[in-house]
């Protein structure tokens, strides 16, 4: 394995080894603290031009799954089409794995996609710095090709558009309930959630204007990158608010959107929630529930509108979890139900969409 540099926008550097695909990388690194998962966090387009830091010090103990499809037309066992991750940094890759659906190895993985991995790298260490400053800029560098420096930008860049499908897509045609999904990157288990509650789903770009089309209600699916790119997208949401009260459900970057059409404001916080242990409250309530969490904007509770509140609230900082429209069936959370991987301790999410269509 090839020796590689990790060095930060700050100067500050961890040496490693190349266990996935050899090519020098740059893009946002960010830590997830969740122990499982690695083959869902890699495929969620809500990565998308980051390099991601798992904090379990063993990764790669259980291999890859393969890639296969359903009837309904998305894959069993990823997030998405493909990795979506820019790279991954991890401190004890194993080179052997066991598990009954293993086909490959992460490595093996890695190199097919052409995604860099990196091991032999104190996690623990690289998470405390990004903890004590914030997430940050860094670029993956090979130590025998020390001239070949790569560039990225992450903000000011549209990574909605980059992952967002380019066409409509339908799963389940005739169901009885049509729900339109706005795709700014969304994970297969949330289409296939609806799908599982008798839904139709019209996936449509995060542009498309829908507000014409015949449909029950309204989701907005999550995706990477800073939501104030988005403003196509807010607009229609607005102008769907403003011509009917269809139900409207919200997942992370749904959330925020949602909460921009709302008049919220966002701000980035200093290094995210990316974990399957968020706690949180559901506000009026003393209920708390473990969520799933992969995002690095919250919404400012304190801009909504007269007419909104909040849902849920992180039991950890405080930060916003969920929004909700005080008369009208609009609701979001910042979390994901579908926690896919993760606790599914807040599924009822789809539950309580699915039943506020058949009002």
């Amino acid at each position: 394995m090839r020796n590689v540099t990790l060095v930060l926008e700050d100067g500050t550097k961890f040496h490693g080894k190349s266990f996935g695909y050899d090519s020098p990388v740059a893009g946002e690194v960010v830590f997830n603290t969740a122990m499982m998962g690695y083959p869902e966090s890699l495929t969620d387009p809500s990565y998308a031009g980051q390099l991601m830091t798992l904090t379990y010090p063993l990764v790669g103990n259980y291999g890859v799954p393969p890639f296969t499809m359903e009837e309904n037309g998305l894959p069993t066992f990823m997030e998405s089409d493909r990795i979506y991750a820019s790279a991954i940094i991890v401190a004890d890759y194993s080179e052997k794995y066991s598990h009954w659906n293993a086909v490959e190895s992460l490595a093996s993985w890695l190199k097919r996609e052409k995604v860099p991995g990196i091991t032999g790298i104190d996690t623990r260490e690289l998470t405390k710095v990004l903890r004590e400053h914030g997430v940050m800029m860094g670029k993956v560098i090979f130590d025998d090709e020390p001239d070949n420096v790569p560039t990225a930008e992450y903000a000011g860049v549209n990574f909605v558009d980059k992952v967002s499908c380019k066409e409509i897509i339908r799963y389940n045609e005739g169901a009885d309930k049509k729900v339109v999904l706005v795709d700014c990157g969304v994970k297969a288990n949330i289409i296939r959630c609806l799908i599982n509650r008798g839904c139709e789903v019209i996936r449509v770009p995060w542009n498309y204007d829908y507000t014409d089309m015949e449909f029950d209600g309204l989701f907005l699916a999550n995706g990477p990158g800073d939501p104030d790119m988005c403003e196509d997208a807010v607009k229609i949401i607005q102008k769907q608010m403003s011509r009917s009260d269809k139900p409207i459900c919200g997942i992370c970057m749904g959330n925020q959107l949602l909460a921009k059409a709302a008049g919220a404001h966002i701000y980035k916080l200093k290094y995210g929630h990316r974990s399957h242990n968020q706690p949180v409250r559901m506000v009026g309530t003393e209920k708390c529930f473990v969520t799933s969490q992969n995002h690095g904007y919250a919404v400012d509770a304190k801009t909504l509108g007269t007419d909104w509140e909040e849902l849920f609230v992180n039991m950890n900082d405080g930060s916003n979890e969920g929004i909700r429209h005080k008369s009208k069936p609009w609701f979001s959370s910042q979390f994901h139900p579908e926690a896919c991987s993760g606790p599914v301790d807040t599924e009822f999410m789809f539950d309580k969409f699915v039943e506020a269509l058949k009002k």
